[in-house]
């Protein structure tokens, strides 16, 4: 076996779920509220009594910028109102306890582990594999393990007969994932299917802890929590300074943390831990039925999966058959329902029963077709507690090709078959899935946001009608009420890098946006599992565009002022000024990630930069 990276990592456990605290949600509540009313309060002063008059063509944008993030803060905010897990019940003994149908009582449950794989590397296959064979169970269970490989590789048949795991392979590989997906399905028979990417290694108890959830026939998916565990995990402020400084150092590193929370030199610099999305987000759309799948991790009841290929089958026909109607009718006018019965039926042999729709989003395509179903009722659950442990990208470029992957697919799905519109979906589902698709385009406002503070620094234009006692009246308590909101609303979690993440990623939002408006389809990269070489510099040229104007801007601006030009003001300088150096800060964290390196290449570095 390799010796990898992530070899000394191997121990590691997955942190307990966020523990609920009633008195932390109602605190939460409260205080949520109240930034919501003072930020209502705020965006009406805005509209009504703030714009100047002189730059409407720089005030109008900016406060329509305010307002969409406000709208996005109301989304946000529902999102997060409140915890409702489904209830945990034991491991079925046998499937009578998971379906309606009482024929099947006496049978035990079957599961077919899916492992998808395409070009990754064999030997990371194999620990994946490894970890499926060592799933258990408290009853009587048929798990079969299949390596769905892509790759059509004579290697990886090897390693899965090696392992012990069934090998499926294809000819071609149309619709990537989700056509490997559908493949394999065509060829395995069980009733659930847990599904993993080529590095997600479920631990053990994956099926004990998540098969419950079924004995809820309604119950069509459960998400488990996606754990990267070879994270760095840096090392304590006040450790670090400690060690150069001593007891002063690590005094006043303690002091920092003690006021700005735990701060940790040499971590994950890309913001990847995605208990944030899981423990906070996801979970908290349990009580509106609107947890969405995610793809690895994920056990599935094959029934759901086939309903939505029927449903999806249903409907390809019918749109098709109203096309060939139309030509039809003129040659069989005399035949009755002839013509319609002829359609459907040419229109039938021209569709493909496909499991997992082909696109580059099928996980969450998926679910939102199952929560439009009025009749059935499916119900999708996130599954708080981890249940297996993955690889997270090591390098700039890997993470950039996962998050386009991400806003690419739902932007695309926002345009084309945007269910928020549709019919089927409670108001709950609509909301969390606008919230999903509104936060993608927030880099339109966020970029408005970022050039704001250069326009008033380099110009002395100010898009209000001046920065007084007014203005911080009405500014300030929101800031702060938002900011102490959304402290209890992530109790337990730092919020800091995923919001300067949010901010300084808006090139690929905006990449994801632009593609998908040009009507350009969206691809189904593999992301890499190793570290890419190099660094990546020309990933982050607008971040550091950003970071150069804006550090000019503040110069310049502090040099007019100190000089007397007219037009910039001490209050101007102090709100643009910070606003700007926010900026900076939020772009230099996404530009360090690009050079960023494991400790063990730096020192690899630095030994090969010291003379023999």
């Amino acid at each position: 076996m390799p010796d990898y990276y992530f070899t000394k990592f191997e121990d590691r456990l997955p942190p307990a779920p966020l523990e609920h605290s009633r008195p932390v949600e109602i605190a939460w509540q409260v205080m949520a509220l109240c930034s919501l009313i003072a930020g209502a309060i705020y965006i009406h002063w805005r509209w009504t009594a703030s714009l100047n008059p002189d730059a409407l063509w720089f005030a109008i944008p900016l406060a329509m910028a305010e307002t969409c993030a406000y709208l996005g803060l109301i989304l946000f905010t529902a999102n997060l109102w409140q915890v409702r897990d489904y209830p945990r019940e034991p491991a079925p003994a046998n499937i009578a306890d998971c379906v309606l149908d009482e024929e099947h009582l006496d049978r035990p449950i079957s599961v077919d582990v899916f492992i998808a794989t395409y070009n990754e590397d064999e030997e990371i296959v194999r620990l994946s594999i490894r970890d499926a064979m060592a799933i258990t169970y408290p009853h009587p269970i048929d798990i079969r393990v299949h390596v769905l490989d892509d790759g059509s590789r004579p290697l990886m048949q090897a390693v899965a007969q090696e392992e012990g795991a069934n090998y499926i392979t294809r000819e071609g590989n149309a619709g990537f994932k989700a056509g490997n997906l559908r493949n394999a399905m065509e060829q395995t028979s069980a009733d659930f299917l847990v599904i993993c990417d080529a590095d997600t290694r479920p631990f053990p108890s994956i099926l004990e802890n998540t098969l419950g959830y079924f004995r809820d026939p309604d119950v069509a998916i459960v998400q488990t929590p996606q754990w990267f565990y070879d994270l760095p995990e840096g090392e304590r402020l006040r450790d670090v300074w400690g060690r150069k400084a001593g007891a002063l150092g690590r005094g006043l590193g303690g002091a920092i943390e003690a006021v700005a929370g735990e701060i940790r030199i040499g971590e994950d610099p890309f913001a990847n831990d995605p208990a944030m999305f899981y423990d906070v987000i996801q979970r908290r759309r349990n009580g509106a039925n609107a947890a969405f799948c995610c793809g690895a991790g994920s056990v599935h009841r094959r029934e759901a999966v086939m309903f939505v290929a029927l449903r999806a089958y249903a409907d390809a026909i019918a749109n098709a058959s109203k096309e060939k109607r139309s030509s039809l009718d003129r040659l069989l006018r005399r035949r009755g329902d002839g013509g319609d019965v002829l359609a459907r039926w040419q229109a039938a042999q021209e569709q493909e029963l496909t499991p997992y729709k082909f696109h580059v989003s099928e996980d969450i395509y998926s679910t939102i077709v199952l929560h439009r179903d009025t009749d059935r009722n499916w119900k999708t659950v996130l599954h708080p507690q981890v249940e297996s442990k993955m690889l997270s990208p090591q390098d700039l470029l890997s993470w950039t090709i996962q998050r386009f992957k991400y806003a690419g697919g739902s932007l695309d799905i926002f345009f084309h078959d945007n269910p928020v519109l549709k019919p089927g979906l409670s108001l709950g589902q609509r909301v969390m899935y606008l919230a999903t698709f509104w936060s993608y385009f927030a880099a339109l406002w966020n970029v408005v946001f970022l050039v704001a503070p250069v326009i008033y620094l380099f110009t002395a234009i100010p898009p209000i009608a001046a920065y007084t006692g007014d203005f911080f009246g009405h500014a300030l308590p929101f800031l702060v009420l938002n900011e102490l909101a959304f402290m209890l609303g992530t109790w337990g979690l730092s919020g800091f890098k995923g919001k300067v993440t949010y901010l300084s990623s808006f090139p690929i939002s905006l990449g994801a946006l632009w593609a998908v408006a040009r009507g350009k389809k969206i691809s189904f990269p593999v992301t890499p599992k190793l570290r890419q070489d190099g660094n990546f510099i020309r990933l982050v040229w607008p971040q550091v565009a950003v970071i150069i104007v804006t550090v000019v801007a503040i110069a310049w601006a502090a040099g007019a002022l100190a000089l007397g030009i007219a037009g910039y003001s001490l209050g101007g300088l102090i709100v643009n000024g910070l606003w700007g150096l926010n900026n900076i800060l939020a772009m230099s964290v996404m530009v360090r990630a690009a050079f960023w390196k494991p400790p063990e290449e730096r020192e690899a570095d630095l030994k090969g930069a010291v003379p023999a």
